[in-house]
């Protein structure tokens, strides 16, 4: 995987900052599905607890990434910022909810509420952060989430599932938000590695006490799991300190395409014509929305 980040295509796309950023944010969109695809193979047909596969994708992750990192790079001192340890609260509770959701919810459906996410993002980082709200990009932000319920087709009784799903959404755009506050704090290895590293320390009581009996299928499904998020969200984080959160936004409908894909795969969930309209949408208002110009008042990076 080092080797990959440094082949010379990456470096080369790395001199065109949204083009780069753009390709870290579809590949992160990809990568991080995948492992909650892995996620709910080990709690729906292997009986695995959620907050073991949560404890484990946090501890795996974090050894993983501090591979990556070179000796004498870790930097301890941003445990003392408190705004490291509220950004990583953001992703722990995140990744415990979407783990909850799809032990009873179809993985498209669970996506699909999740993506309250991208809309919180982009109006939060618009008010916090300053970053610019356009009546163009918001129009498509707003088309896309009608794809997300053309996806979802919500009714009046909400699962307890689909609670946990929107819950996951709202964690998640928080720690969008975070990200891009937080982008220039540290390198993305490094913000990786500490959210990472605290969330394991934060669910190690919960995880430790719900060891399943380990065997080579549920030791490979959560290889899978811890893997796909951390490369994931390394990709995201570095996505992020080269774009800003709002423009960024649109793309994080990427995940509902690569979780349809990987609930046929595995699930055999075909989604219905709905659905596929749904997702269509989703495709055209977040490449629209991706595609607009920059206002003046954006900040240069």
């Amino acid at each position: 995987m080092v080797h990959f980040l440094e082949m010379k295509w990456f470096r080369i796309m790395a001199s065109d900052k949204p083009l780069y950023a753009i390709a870290l944010m579809i590949l992160a969109m990809v990568c991080i599905p995948a492992g909650d695809a892995a996620g709910k193979v080990l709690s729906n047909e292997l009986s695995v607890q959620p907050l073991f596969i949560a404890w484990s994708r946090f501890l795996i992750g974090a050894i993983f990434i501090s591979c990556l990192m070179k000796p004498g790079s870790i930097q301890l001192y941003l445990f003392k910022d408190w705004r490291i340890w509220l950004r990583a609260l953001f992703i722990i509770g995140g990744i415990t909810s979407i783990l909850t959701a799809l032990r009873t919810e179809p993985i498209a459906n669970v996506f699909a509420a999740f993506f309250i996410g991208p809309i919180l993002s982009y109006f939060v980082s618009g008010f916090l952060l300053k970053e610019p709200i356009t009546l163009g990009r918001t129009i498509l932000l707003l088309i896309g989430f009608i794809g997300v319920l053309l996806v979802v087709k919500p009714g009046l009784n909400l699962s307890a599932g689909m609670m946990f799903a929107i819950l996951a959404g709202c964690f998640y755009g928080a720690f969008l938000v975070a990200s891009r506050w937080l982008a220039t704090l540290a390198s993305g290895k490094m913000m990786l590695f500490s959210q990472l590293s605290i969330g394991t320390l934060i669910l190690a009581p919960f995880g430790v006490s719900d060891i399943p009996e380990i065997t080579g299928t549920i030791a490979s499904f959560t290889l899978m799991s811890a893997l796909g998020s951390a490369i994931g969200n390394l990709f995201l984080i570095l996505a992020y300190q080269k774009m800003q959160a709002s423009r960024l936004a649109p793309l994080v409908y990427v995940q509902l395409v690569a979780a349809t894909v990987f609930g046929i795969m595995l699930f055999g969930a075909y989604p219905d014509a709905l659905a596929l309209v749904g997702i269509s949408v989703l495709l055209i208002s977040g490449l629209a929305s991706f595609m607009l110009p920059q206002s003046a008042t954006a900040a240069k990076r």
